[in-house]
């Protein structure tokens, strides 16, 4: 497992992750180091859908504009269809662990495609599945990623953010702050 320093916010809804986002952006944060998980979200009254325009992929469904904004202001992003997790999209250097993690899926075992990607940022196997589970439950992960300092100037902002949970993973000071 890498040694990555990472904190990780659950929200309830996408409203709430993007003004987590917000507040990052306005306290300073490197937008190139947070990413953002959640659920494609389909019913038969929406249609959902996925393109590629130039460098930028779109989306156009229930919470197209959300996942745009994201698309716009992060760095790479991805779709995964994920037996028992259903479309996830992502957005940020998340991605690019999610592949980094497929590559070594024989290191992982059993762990899914996004846990296969969690793991390669540094973050341990029991809370993977503790965030598989916000996802199944239509919550969204905000992810901050970076240097000891980095990471914690992006906690102390999310803690006013009021997330439904959050955890530091990577070096002892960090993980010592858990919540």
């Amino acid at each position: 497992m890498s040694t990555q320093n990472s904190v990780v916010a659950v929200y309830r809804s996408h409203t709430e992750a993007d003004q987590a986002l917000k507040e990052l952006q306005s306290g300073g944060v490197d937008m190139r180091k947070l990413s953002i998980v959640g659920k494609g979200y389909h019913t038969e009254e929406h249609a959902v859908g996925y393109y590629n325009a130039g460098d930028r992929m779109m989306y156009w469904g229930k919470v197209g504009a959300f996942w745009g904004g994201f698309w716009a202001l992060l760095f790479g992003s991805a779709i995964f269809m994920i037996p028992g997790l259903g479309p996830i999209l992502a957005a940020g250097p998340v991605v690019a662990w999610i592949v980094a993690g497929l590559e070594g899926a024989v290191e992982v075992g059993a762990l899914g495609v996004l846990g296969a990607g969690l793991f390669s940022m540094g973050i341990p196997k029991d809370s993977i599945v503790k965030y598989e589970t916000a996802l199944k439950t239509d919550q969204f992960l905000l992810i901050a990623n970076g240097t000891a300092e980095e990471v914690a100037k992006a906690k102390d902002i999310l803690e006013t953010t009021h997330p439904v949970s959050f955890s530091t993973h990577g070096s002892e000071a960090l993980a010592a702050t858990a919540v």
